[in-house]
């Protein structure tokens, strides 16, 4: 059964395969990445920003545990270097003294004086073999010394470097906290306006409505212009008939008075 869904599954993904690159030969992995990424992009985008926010600052929350593991590991480095430097401090007194001894040993083998602390009297050869112990075990010390005191410059420099980490991370963290705040302050600004305004129009919706006024304007005035036109030139009042045998001039005379006659300036002399 597992089997036979197995080969399916295969089958289907060749035969997928195959369409996509029938469809669009070699260019089909490219097709198949854009549209990866145009699905992942547009996923992201629908994602909330107070959701982005709140990711973001879980984010930088979880800096904290390791900020403090930084500190854990300072603090450690710097008691390790501590002790290394009292260690090299009393191996090197141990050293100086053993240093002295030897000087001692080598003025006896010089003087013949064979005697050391206490007036012991030692045999030339006993001094030998104890100078022999002394010095190889002085010279061990010297090269113990030499590693020890170069693992503690490496250390010194640990420390100094976990030290500029941790300021880094720290003021790292404080910047994005308070860049993050910064962010989410303009989204409450942005969203306090969004719901301050009474209406809210795209482009296309405000250029329609502003089209749909213009023509309602545009029709009232060819209304308004139609109708003053048709008062001026429509023939609405009764018609005039003047009857050819009468004589109007005279009938306005008789009713009115003669027109006034103009006399010259000769006239007003006389």
């Amino acid at each position: 059964m597992a089997c036979s869904m197995m080969k399916k599954g295969l089958l289907g993904a060749t035969l997928g395969a195959g369409a996509l690159y029938l469809a669009f030969g070699t260019s089909a992995p490219s097709y198949v990445r854009t549209a990866f990424h145009k699905f992942r992009d547009g996923a992201k985008s629908s994602v909330p920003v107070q959701f982005e926010i709140d990711r973001a600052r879980g984010e930088i929350a979880a800096l904290e545990p390791a900020i403090k593991d930084q500190i854990e590991n300072l603090a450690r480095a710097q008691v390790d270097v501590e002790h290394l430097d009292r260690e090299i401090v009393a191996i090197k007194a141990n050293h100086e003294t053993e240093g002295k001894v030897l000087t001692a040993l080598k003025d006896s083998f010089k003087t013949g004086d064979f005697k050391l602390a206490g007036n012991v009297s030692y045999t030339e050869d006993e001094l030998k073999a104890e100078a022999k112990t002394r010095l190889d075990h002085y010279r061990q010390v010297k090269e113990l010394l030499k590693d020890k005191e170069e693992t503690l410059k490496a250390r010194q420099k640990a420390v100094i470097a976990a030290r500029v980490q941790l300021s880094q991370m720290a003021a790292t963290k404080q910047a994005l906290t308070t860049k993050l705040a910064g962010i989410e302050a303009r989204l409450r600004m942005i969203e306090t306006t969004k719901e301050s305004n009474e209406f809210n129009f795209d482009d296309s919706a405000l250029a329609r409505a502003k089209s749909s006024v213009t023509d309602l304007e545009k029709r009232l005035d060819v209304m308004a212009r139609t109708a003053e036109m048709e008062g001026k030139f429509s023939d609405t009042g009764i018609p005039v008939i003047i009857e050819p045998t009468r004589d109007v001039q005279k009938e306005l005379d008789a009713e009115f008075g003669p027109p006034a006659v103009k006399t010259s300036a000769g006239d007003k002399n006389l």
